[in-house]
């Protein structure tokens, strides 16, 4: 049976990886991208990795350009936007899709063992009120869409893209993954 550390992946320098790199970890995997209105979000994503990385976490940041083009760049400018604009420390992997029929396995993975989200607010009225299609009620909503994973590699919460990294919900079970052994 495989695992979300089995799916190859690419880091944003093009070198290969997986998940399996951060086995006994705790993960926050997000969709990122560089020109949308949760951009700034960025921030408080380096700032929970700065404070809990020493406790074991790894935010994981994907790059998508699946929500009206909000990540245009190549690997190189979006590597350089990160570091230059919100010092981003923790590790970018290469652009992927995160929705449709080309979604990465990865998302394909993720969105199935969880396929609903803490937080679903307004967000998606809101997208929907400007005339914006938000998909399936399974498919990623938008971009910085947050997947909990555990130090065993299952996916065990999911994250409205309007949850930011300080909501209670979200360090609520963070801290409660990092408090295991």
């Amino acid at each position: 049976m495989s695992t979300l550390y089995d799916i190859p992946l690419k880091r944003i320098d093009g070198a290969a990886a997986s998940l399996a790199d951060y086995r006994g970890k705790v993960l926050l995997v997000v969709n990122v991208a560089s020109k949308c209105g949760l951009t700034p979000q960025y921030e408080g994503l380096e700032k929970l990795y700065e404070d809990k990385r020493a406790q074991g976490l790894e935010v994981l940041g994907f790059p998508a350009n699946s929500f009206k083009g909000q990540e245009p760049g190549t690997e190189a400018e979006i590597a350089e936007f990160c570091s230059l604009t919100y010092d981003v420390q923790f590790p970018l992997f290469s652009k992927i899709s995160v929705v449709g029929a080309d979604r990465h396995p990865l998302y394909a993975a993720l969105t199935g063992a969880q396929p609903a989200s803490i937080g679903e607010g307004p967000m998606r009225e809101r997208l929907a009120g400007k005339g914006l299609a938000t998909g399936g009620p399974t498919d990623v909503l938008w971009n910085f869409e947050k997947f909990l994973v555990n130090r065993q590699g299952e996916v065990v919460a999911r994250f409205s893209p309007d949850v930011t990294a300080d909501d209670p919900r979200l360090l609520q079970a963070l801290d409660s993954e990092l408090a295991k052994a």
